[in-house]
């Protein structure tokens, strides 16, 4: 791309994307943003880039593409506890498709104006078809929810339904079929992998009220793990309170329990509560939010099956490597 290209591109697609807000002192069109934060509050930072054919299909809608590309960072920011505030973008693009690129910022403007998170800044290139996206937010730094504040008793949580964008995926790579599902069951997996709804408004109310958590986006055992690892205790979990969709539902238990546990790209929230939070945080976020175990000192992660019986599941929580 020339350069002139490069800049009709970002104030065409990109400059007036987002709605404006107070603490962008200088957004788009100089060499940096000028941001500011609340006096009492830190900034909380998080980047994600998708590839294409690695973690989106090439014939993907451009408009739930630009969804997704900012739905993971919101997540991330999710599970802080912190609201967004801004994000940058650089976009790597084989060639200018302007048809694609006004679904792409359709999608991106959409979600971004939801959760009121301004556009400040990013890069345009050319090369194979590359999304990274760097969001912000801030949160009081006695609020933050981390990974390593998981104690004794506290109970286990999930927002959401879990295995949804799993069984799409699988789907996708034909790896996978069930017969007994509708087009309506396989249209509602579809969305959930390629438009995911961050849990912004979740995670911000559980500062009040969480020890850890974390966002699902390698598996429930493989980012569970992570807080367990962090706060060195363990957990067992009950497999029949894993929350299901209708669609899911349908589908055999053994692989329902599989895809729950291990599937990627939910971006639903795992969190912690101490006993005497219970009550309230449940009443505060009735019908969002699923008890699912318990942290015990159990040396690593455990379940329950339907016939009472305690399986080690230690191990099996890795996620997803690039590198292996």
């Amino acid at each position: 791309m020339s350069e002139q290209s490069e800049f009709s591109l970002i104030q065409r697609y990109f400059e007036r994307l987002t709605s404006p807000r107070d603490d962008v002192l200088l957004g788009i069109g100089d060499d940096c943003a000028l941001l500011q934060c609340p006096a009492d509050h830190v900034i909380a930072v998080s980047i994600d880039t998708l590839v294409e054919g690695v973690h989106f299909f090439a014939d993907v809608s451009p408009e739930t593409l630009g969804h997704k590309s900012l739905a993971v960072g919101l997540s991330d920011l999710a599970a802080m506890g912190a609201t967004p505030a801004w994000f940058t973008l650089a976009l790597s693009l084989p060639d200018v498709n302007e048809l694609w690129l006004q679904g792409f910022s359709q999608g991106l403007a959409k979600l971004a104006q939801q959760h009121n998170i301004h556009l400040v800044g990013g890069d345009t290139t050319r090369g194979p078809l590359t999304i990274s996206i760097q969001v912000h937010g801030f949160v009081k730094a006695e609020k933050a929810l981390r990974r390593n504040g998981a104690k004794l008793g506290d109970m286990i949580y999930v927002t959401g339904t879990l295995g949804d964008a799993g069984v799409a995926l699988q789907q996708k790579l034909n790896q996978w079929a069930d017969d007994s599902l509708s087009d309506a069951d396989n249209a509602f997996f579809q969305q959930r992998l390629e438009q995911p709804t961050p849990r912004n408004n979740i995670g911000q109310g559980l500062v009040d009220f969480a020890t850890s958590a974390i966002d699902i986006s390698d598996g429930l055992l493989a980012d569970l793990g992570h807080i367990l690892a962090k706060s060195k205790v363990g957990a067992r979990l009950d497999l029949s309170k894993l929350p299901l969709s209708s669609s899911m539902a349908k589908i055999a238990r053994k692989e329902v329990e599989q895809f729950a546990l291990q599937s990627g790209d939910d971006y639903e929230l795992c969190f912690t509560v101490p006993p005497h939070y219970v009550a309230e945080m449940e009443q505060q976020f009735q019908g969002l939010c699923t008890q699912i175990g318990i942290i015990t000192d159990d040396d690593g992660l455990y379940c329950l099956n339907e016939n009472d019986e305690l399986i080690d599941l230690t191990g099996a929580e890795t996620g997803y490597d690039h590198f292996k």
